[in-house]
């Protein structure tokens, strides 16, 4: 599963060695793997693997997405309301089935993201500032849609979603390497995804070369909206409830520090999906450890925000004008 190249800007020095930006996750993933084997109990069991990975797959998921909007130039806030809005759709569709609820949930997804997009790319407006605005917008329709109550969800397909195997692996995590699958192909083989690393390199000079950059920008932020509803349909199938007041809650934190850590910058122009996983895998790990040896969530939260600053400061260095 190969990562894109990165455009190069003029001006730009890094500050670190490419082997530390690249592949530095790499080596602190194993080197958390290493400090759990030795402080922490049943680490090595296949109970714990599946937890971890069925626990960090909606994550992979939404940073899979937000990997496409950063590198762009742009930022997703808004993935944790859209899983939200997914997740209160799911049980208004559920009389008619569980596939429509889950097309429904999907293409509510699609149209967060459009919204988005929209906003960014024809309106002008800050990526930031637009999606923040979905962040708020986007909770507060969530539990209108809900009515404000959490639902159970005992519809079987969904059940088996969140629960079930194929070949030993959860499907939650199958459904999570697929995706990783589909845009690793799609960044490294298609048009598209040349595009994408060319508009977030400069998008002044792809648009000047002719490239749809107000259509690739749309595009993006409708795939994280799309990729932001599966993984609230996830959530959903996993906590067999439709909670639209907890689903996704500051999941865009874990999602930005999966891609940054990953080695994609923040600057835009590069897209690293193999390594957007690893972060991923790397910020579930870094919760678990920190829980496993008494450490309240928010602690872990507060680690993670810390995470982000090392993670771009190893990036680049401010650029050189």
């Amino acid at each position: 599963m190969a990562d894109t190249t990165a455009v190069s800007r003029p001006g730009v020095r890094t500050a670190a060695p490419a082997w530390v930006r690249d592949g530095g996750v790499y080596v602190a993933l194993l080197a958390l793997v290493l400090v759990n084997l030795v402080l922490t109990d049943n680490f090595v069991t296949l109970t714990n693997l599946r937890t971890q990975l069925v626990q960090v797959a909606p994550v992979m998921v939404v940073a899979l997405g937000m990997a496409l909007v950063i590198g762009t130039e742009g930022i997703d806030l808004s993935v944790g309301s859209v899983m939200a809005i997914a997740a209160a759709v799911i049980p208004l569709w559920l009389g008619y089935g569980p596939l429509p609820a889950i097309a429904i949930a999907i293409v509510a997804g699609a149209a967060c993201g459009l919204v988005n997009g929209g906003l960014v790319a024809f309106a002008g407006v800050q990526p930031i500032v637009a999606t923040l605005a979905l962040l708020v917008a986007g909770r507060g329709l969530a539990l209108v849609l809900a009515d404000g109550q959490l639902k159970d969800i005992r519809n079987p397909t969904l059940l088996a979603l969140g629960e079930d195997s194929a070949a030993g692996i959860p499907i939650l995590v199958i459904m999570a390497a697929a995706a990783a699958l589909v845009l690793a192909f799609v960044m490294r083989r298609s048009t598209f995804g040349r595009h994408v690393v060319a508009v977030g390199g400069n998008r002044t000079a792809a648009f000047l070369a002719g490239l749809p950059v107000k259509r690739t920008l749309v595009t993006v932020y409708v795939i994280s909206g799309v990729l932001a509803a599966i993984a609230g349909i996830m959530q959903t199938a996993r906590l067999q409830a439709s909670d639209p007041s907890a689903i996704g809650v500051l999941i865009e934190l874990s999602a930005i520090t999966a891609v940054v850590v990953g080695g994609t910058p923040l600057s835009g122009g590069k897209v690293r999906i193999l390594g957007t996983l690893a972060g991923a895998l790397l910020i579930q790990l870094i919760r678990s450890t920190l829980i496993s040896n008494n450490v309240p969530d928010s602690t872990a939260q507060m680690v993670l925000a810390a995470i982000i600053v090392l993670a771009v400061a190893i990036q680049r260095r401010e650029a050189v004008r």
